[in-house]
């Protein structure tokens, strides 16, 4: 947890700077930060993480093995269709997201290629229980981000393109650390193994945190599309103080994930997601009501004088969307490290996340900064309702018979 936070907190110091940028600059570097925060590194983390738990649970390392490489080389051709998108959408993309030049929008290539493998190695770790190298890598990841960000915002005067730039140099970083962690998993002489079954296991958990993601991201793309640049500067400073409270609670459910997989492969009770739900619903509670106070101290102490008003406004219904989807990612990470429902629930949360992100192109749905936050608020409930459901009916399953009890 310390690792998490510290690591956030440097990659959350990078706004700082935007105290030295011109209007509209943050709004860019925010679009582009977006479509790396959106990309499904918390499903392809929670993929591998539970593959390698369960591998070296059950001693099927050269299984592993050959399950890392066929995601790179996966992840891999993924970003091959992602960069001729871009290549052939470039006019476009820009005239949507009102970007000045190309510069951030080409930095987005290798920083997307590094982002989609940078939780496979990380989920190594994660699978492994090595949360200290895990950590190291993602305090480091803040730092590099930092520094390489500060130098270019502030000596060289390069502001979105320097500040998304720092995301590069900060990913180089972390990933170094990783892959030289986890070369016992990769470097192991890989064995065939049954893909389609692989496919089986994984498939709900890519769906489901993928539908995760497009609910806790997504709506800083859609601000952008249909708000001014300083309505966007606006949002965005809201949202990056917001998101900070998956920070705080994050790393519980990520320390969780591992221990229940291997427990389940190994059939062995582990009662460990109760201390975490209750940990993580208090700490995100506290956490908003905190924002929600202190919001326009905080803001004027990070911001510019002229985001005090509009962003303290929307902290406390950022912040309070933040909650449920906070104490949802626990039950969802729950659910997905056991074998049952699993389809069922990842074709819900799919269906909402498509619901949601069609709702927020139409007028009714961003009318105004609040309506979006209360649309976001309103799925994220509707999540939490999901997977509650989910984890009684699973718990009702469960119980004995009354014969049985006896």
């Amino acid at each position: 947890m310390v690792a998490n936070i510290a690591g956030g907190f440097f990659m959350w110091a990078v706004h700082l700077l935007t105290k030295a940028a011109p209007p509209g600059e943050y709004g860019d570097f925010g679009a582009l930060l977006t479509v790396v925060m959106l990309l499904p590194t918390i499903p392809l983390q929670m993929v591998i993480a539970q593959q390698t738990a369960k591998a070296l649970a059950t001693g099927q390392a050269e299984e592993l093995s050959a399950v890392l490489r066929w995601f790179f080389a996966a992840t891999f051709l993924l970003w091959l269709v992602f960069a001729a998108a871009v290549v052939l959408f470039q006019a476009w993309i820009m005239q949507q997201w009102k970007l000045p030049n190309a510069s951030g929008l080409w930095l987005l290539l290798p920083i997307v290629l590094f982002q989609l493998w940078l939780p496979l190695f990380w989920g190594a770790l994660q699978g492994k229980q090595n949360f200290l190298w895990l950590g190291w890598s993602m305090m480091l990841n803040g730092v590099g981000r930092l520094t390489a960000a500060a130098i270019a915002v502030l000596a060289l005067h390069i502001y979105s393109t320097g500040m998304i730039a720092g995301v590069l140099v900060g990913l180089l970083v972390a990933i170094a650390i990783a892959v030289w962690q986890t070369r016992s998993l990769w470097q192991t002489r890989p064995k065939s193994f049954d893909w389609r079954s692989l496919l089986t296991q994984v498939f709900p958990l890519l769906v489901a945190f993928f539908g995760f993601q497009i609910l806790f991201t997504a709506d800083t793309l859609f601000v952008k599309a249909y708000f001014t640049e300083a309505e966007t500067d606006f949002y965005l400073s809201a949202g990056t103080l917001s998101r900070a409270l998956m920070w705080l609670v994050g790393p519980l459910a990520a320390v969780m994930f591992p221990r229940l997989v291997q427990s389940a492969a190994k059939s062995e009770k582990f009662d460990l997601m109760r201390l975490v739900l209750v940990g993580t619903g208090v700490l995100a509670l506290v956490g908003a009501i905190g924002l929600s106070v202190l919001g326009p101290w905080v803001v004027r102490l990070i911001y510019k004088p002229s985001f005090v008003k509009v962003a303290s406004s929307l902290l406390p219904w950022y912040a309070g969307a933040m909650v449920p989807l906070a104490v949802a990612n626990v039950l969802l990470n729950n659910l997905l490290a056991r074998p049952s429902s699993k389809g069922l629930l990842a074709g819900w949360v799919f269906v909402l996340a498509m619901a949601y992100a069609f709702a927020l192109t139409l007028p009714r749905f961003h009318g105004s900064l609040v309506a979006v936050l209360q649309t976001v608020g309103v799925c994220n409930l509707v999540l939490l309702a999901i997977c509650a459901w989910f984890s009684w009916t699973s718990k009702r399953d469960k119980q004995p018979e009354p014969a049985e009890q006896v």
